[in-house]
This record gives C-alpha cells, sequence and structure tokens, in this order.
C-alpha cells in the first residue's frame, strides 16, 4: 500500500506540476512498473531484496523530491519555481515517507 502511495506522489506531481506529461508518459510508466516489480517480489522469497530495494526506491524518489528543487545549475527550471511547484515537491516526498518508514521497520525488524 505504501508503495502504490509512493507512485500516485509521483503521478500526481508529474501531471499536475510537469509541461506535456501523462500518466502513460514514461516519467510515470517506467516508475510504476519498477514499482509493481518490486510489489510482486515481495510476494516471493524474495521478500528481503525486494524490501531493501523498496527502501531504496523510496529513499531515491524522496532525495529527488528534496533535490530538484534546489537552485543548483545543473538542474533545469522547467517548469518555473512557484510556490505551487514547491507545493507540489512537498506533497511527492510526503507520499515517499510511508514507503520508506515501513520498509525501514520491517526490516529492522529481520535483523
Amino acid at each position: 500500500m505504501s508503495a502504490a502511495l509512493g507512485w500516485v506522489g509521483l503521478l500526481v506531481h508529474n501531471v499536475a506540476d510537469l509541461p506535456g506529461q501523462t500518466i502513460v508518459s514514461p516519467e510515470s510508466l517506467i516508475p510504476l512498473a519498477l514499482t509493481v516489480v518490486l510489489v510482486a517480489a515481495w510476494f516471493t522469497r524474495l521478500r528481503s531484496v525486494a524490501a531493501w530495494a523498496l527502501l531504496g526506491w523510496g529513499v531515491l524518489n524522496l532525495l529527488g523530491a528534496i533535490f530538484t528543487v534546489l537552485p543548483l545549475p545543473i538542474l533545469p527550471f522547467d517548469p518555473a519555481q512557484t510556490p505551487a511547484h514547491y507545493a507540489f515537491h512537498v506533497l511527492y516526498g510526503i507520499t515517499q515517507v510511508p514507503l520508506v518508514v515501513t520498509t525501514a521497520i520491517w526490516l529492522r525488524r529481520r535483523i
């Protein structure tokens, strides 16, 4: 469930805030495909591997939500860095937290 929430946060950010993006754009479909593969792996004997991968995926997305709004010269500023754009990044980041926390807790209990 938390993996789905993380993908929905990414989808909302992409479709609502980035020019020309739709639900079927590669920027949305590729993360969906990866999320589906990792969640499916959770239900196999590869659960520990899937948990580590899901944790990494959540952390990567959380860091992406944070660092891609910083005024770094290597990043394009399209769309414009407006309060609405920052709000979408906050939403995107918040939706990654449940995935990071739940997988970290699950992994910690396994050690």
